[in-house]
């Protein structure tokens, strides 16, 4: 790593524990558990004790960003990845640590925020914006659709990410509809997996039929 990547690195991971100052000046006003998941009702469905949330949330984000900038700086065809992709890989983890751990210590503190909505409404604008340059990024094994079949053929991987972009972008429109909309639990739940599955496994699915096009037709030819 240079020393470039060092210093971000560091940045990074700091910003990534700054909610921790928050947590400090907080913790004793906490309840013992807090709610860390609400579903599309805006019940809480999960618990943990308020440790976690408070300290053992910023050191996962930490651990994570740590691991994502490692093999992203390892990656020796990274500047094929766009420009703009490559700095939301850098800072994407650290600003997400400073959004969502804020956002949950308030909510158990007892101020009501929409956090249904701010989280399904993050998670579709990244979607849309991914969906967007990914079709601008070149073969790279850190961001996009990193199956054989498109690492091993560029004209595979541009179309499968421009298709894959479409659907990102698709997927991110219904995240945010969905924020915005009175569905009951489990309408949004399967809404919620039915997109994930579809933006994942399609376009894999696609990649490989080309894959297998392209090779009847060598060998038809």
């Amino acid at each position: 790593m240079t020393k470039r990547n060092i210093t971000i690195l560091v940045i990074t991971s700091i910003i990534c524990l700054l909610p921790i100052c928050l947590s400090l000046s907080v913790y004793n006003d906490l309840p013992e558990r807090v709610a860390m998941q609400w579903n599309f009702e805006g019940n809480p469905n999960w618990y943990a004790h308020k440790a976690v949330m408070a300290f053992g949330m910023p050191l996962f984000f930490f651990v994570l960003n740590i691991a994502v900038l490692f093999l992203f700086y390892a990656d020796p065809k990274r500047e094929n990845a766009s420009k703009v992709m490559q700095v939301f890989t850098v800072w994407f983890i650290s600003i997400l640590s400073l959004i969502i751990v804020p956002l949950i210590l308030l909510t158990n503190l007892g101020i009501e925020l929409p956090t249904v909505m701010i989280v399904l409404v993050l998670v579709g604008v990244m979607f849309i914006f991914f969906g967007n340059y990914m079709p601008k990024n070149k073969q790279n094994y850190s961001i996009g659709i990193r199956v054989s079949w498109t690492l091993n053929d560029p004209e595979n991987w541009n179309k499968t990410h421009r298709m894959a972009g479409l659907l990102w972008i698709i997927g991110g429109v219904l995240f945010i509809l969905a924020a915005f909309l009175p569905l009951p639990n489990i309408i949004g739940i399967i809404l919620i997996f039915f997109v994930l599955i579809t933006i994942s496994v399609t376009p894999i699915l696609y990649s490989y039929l080309l894959y297998k096009r392209e090779k009847n037709a060598s060998h038809g030819s």
